[in-house]
C-alpha cells in the first residue's frame, strides 16, 4: 500500500504541473503585442486626438486592443507600417506606394482601424 501511495504521487504531481502549465500556455492571448508597441501606439493616438486627456488614453488602449484581436503581432507591423509611410510625401512614400498591394494593405489596415476606433467610442480617422 506505501509502494502505491508513493507511485500515485510521482504520477499525479508531474500530471498536476503539467496540467497547471498547459492552461496557463492557454490562457496566453494569441495576439499579444509588446507592451512598447502598444504604448507607442497609444500615445501617438493621443497625440492625434482633440485634446490630451485621461479619457483618450483609454480610448486609444482600447482600439489598440480591438486591432490586436484582428490582427496578429506580425500582420500589424507589416500593415501599419505601410499604412502610415504611404501617406509620407516624396521618394520615401513613392517605395511604399510602388509596393505591389500597399494601396490595399494600407486600406484593410484603416478598415480594421476605423471599426476599432468605431468600437472604442472615436470618430473614424
Amino acid at each position: 500500500m506505501k509502494h502505491l501511495r508513493a507511485a500515485v504521487k510521482t504520477l499525479i504531481v508531474p500530471l498536476s504541473l503539467s496540467l497547471w502549465a498547459g492552461a496557463s500556455l492557454a490562457e496566453t492571448p494569441k495576439n499579444d503585442y509588446p507592451t512598447i508597441t502598444r504604448v507607442e501606439y497609444v500615445v501617438a493616438c493621443m497625440r492625434d486626438a482633440p485634446k490630451a486627456s485621461q479619457e483618450y488614453m483609454y480610448k486609444c488602449s482600447c482600439v489598440v486592443d480591438k486591432i490586436a484581436e484582428q490582427l496578429d503581432y506580425d500582420e500589424f507591423v507589416k500593415e501599419s507600417t505601410t499604412s502610415n509611410a504611404i501617406s509620407i510625401g516624396g521618394e520615401r512614400g513613392e517605395v511604399m506606394r510602388g509596393l505591389k498591394g500597399g494601396r490595399q494593405v494600407a486600406r484593410t489596415f484603416r478598415g480594421i482601424e476605423n471599426e476599432a476606433r468605431k468600437n472604442c467610442f472615436m470618430k473614424p480617422k
